[in-house]
Order: structure tokens, then sequence, then C-alpha cells
């Protein structure tokens, strides 16, 4: 591969790494598309389906392991939470990452294109802002309700390749009712356990073009806690609003495409 394709990548790295920590997501909703139409469009050479499931994976989980440490510092990770969805999310995800290898490229368009409408839809709908400053300690939440969105959600996120904050946060605000700092905190966490699953079944089944993965890095990692700071800084309502317009953004593009 030429310099000029690392380069891009280191780019993409960083970008994308920003906003993981700023938004509270791996960075799959971004990366993804990044990957997938702007190497073409800069000459380079284009990147495979199947490849970027696992780049998406082995970004998503440094990228979120670097802000975690951040939003958990400041007490926005509740852990119960993270424990409770993480785990219900780690097997079912560790599933559909295995059986990704064998599902053709056009279906995990679809899927991933289904999973960005659902979620783009559920950031629409109007949401009180009042208790979104809350630390992590002031938060309940429903045990079963969260078992079972990380079963249903983990195989569909393990096939496409992504940590599945995109689709997550949505069903955090919207469903159990979290506030969105400590959404955003927790999503990273929670994170660690679908992209490791995940990452665990790209790599074991070849998935995973390390050389590749080694540029993207360098970029995300330490991108990731200054998108944490930022973040931080930023009012809650801003933040919820720039998730919406990616998320809408990237279900609008790979529809277009499907279609």
């Amino acid at each position: 591969m030429p310099m000029v394709f690392y380069l891009f990548l280191w780019a993409a790295g960083s970008i994308v790494g920003f906003f993981s920590g700023l938004l509270g997501i791996g960075g799959g909703i971004l990366m993804f598309p990044l990957l997938l139409y702007v190497p073409p469009l800069l000459g380079l050479e284009p990147i495979g389906v199947k490849n970027i499931t696992g780049l998406t994976m082995i970004q998503g989980f440094f990228a979120s392991l670097s802000a975690m440490f951040f939003y958990n510092r400041h007490n926005l990770v509740n852990k119960p939470l993270v424990l409770t969805l993480g785990l219900s999310l780690f097997m079912s995800s560790l599933t559909g990452s295995f059986v990704s290898k064998v599902v053709p490229d056009k279906p995990l368009l679809f899927i991933f294109g289904a999973l960005a409408f659902v979620a783009s839809i559920m950031m629409l709908i109007p949401r009180s802002y009042a208790k979104d400053e809350l630390t992590e300690e002031q938060v309940a939440f429903h045990k079963p309700t969260a078992i079972f969105i990380g079963i249903s959600i983990g195989f569909l996120i393990g096939l496409v390749g992504q940590g599945g904050a995109f689709i997550i946060i949505p069903l955090m605000l919207y469903v159990l009712k979290i506030p969105l700092r400590v959404a955003l905190g927790s999503t990273l966490a929670i994170g660690l356990f679908s992209s490791s699953a995940g990452l665990i079944g790209k790599a074991a089944t070849g998935q995973v073009p390390f050389n590749m993965a080694a540029a993207l890095l360098f970029g995300a990692i330490p991108l990731a806690r200054y998108g944490g700071v930022v973040g931080k800084k930023t009012k809650a309502e801003y933040l919820r609003w720039l998730l919406a317009v990616i998320i809408i953004a990237t279900a609008v593009k790979i529809w277009m495409d499907i279609l």
C-alpha cells in the first residue's frame, strides 16, 4: 500500500477518534462510510466491506477504551448498567461476528442501514433535557429491559462490525430513560464488551487487516481523549443534535446505495 493510503487511515482514525470521545460512540457509524466511500474518491484502492467491519471493530474498541477513562473520572459511567447491558451484548455480538464471515456484503449493508434508520427516527423524538446533567449515582434503570436490548441488538451489531453505540444510545435515552451524559459515558464502556466480542470473531476469521488497523489507532487513541474533554464542556442539547445529524446522514447515504 502507498504511504498516502496510510496517511488517509491515520486521518480517518483521528477524525473518528475525536467524535468517539465527544459523543460517546465507538465511531463505527462514522468509520464505516468513511472507509467505504472516501478511498475511491481519493484515487486509492477500495477497502472490502468485510475488512471495513474488522477495522471498525478494532478502532471502536481502542477509541472507546481511551475516552471511557475520561468519562469514568467524572462519574459518568454507571457500572450496573455497563455490566447488565454489556454482558448481555457480549455473547450475542460474538455470535454475530462469527456468522458474518458467511454473510454476503449486500445483506450486511442492509442490516447496517436498517439499524441506522431506526436510530435516526428515535433521535428525532422530542425529549426533556432537565436530567441530562445527572451523574451516574443518581441513575436507575429497568434491568430486564436492558438485558433484552443487549441480547436482541448484540447479534446484529456483531454482524455488521459495530460497537453499536449509534443504536444503543437512542435505546438508552428513550427506552431506559438514562440521562444523556451518563448514556454517553456508559455507552463507551458497554461498547468495550460488544466491540471486544466482535473483534475476537473478526480476527479469528481473518477479517482484520492489522497493518491498516495500526495506522487507524495511531490517530484514534489520542484524539478520543481530547474529544471527551470537549464533550464535557458542550451543552447536552448540542451533543444530542450532533449525534442525530451524524446518524441520519449515514442512514440516508447507505439507503441510497442499497436502493
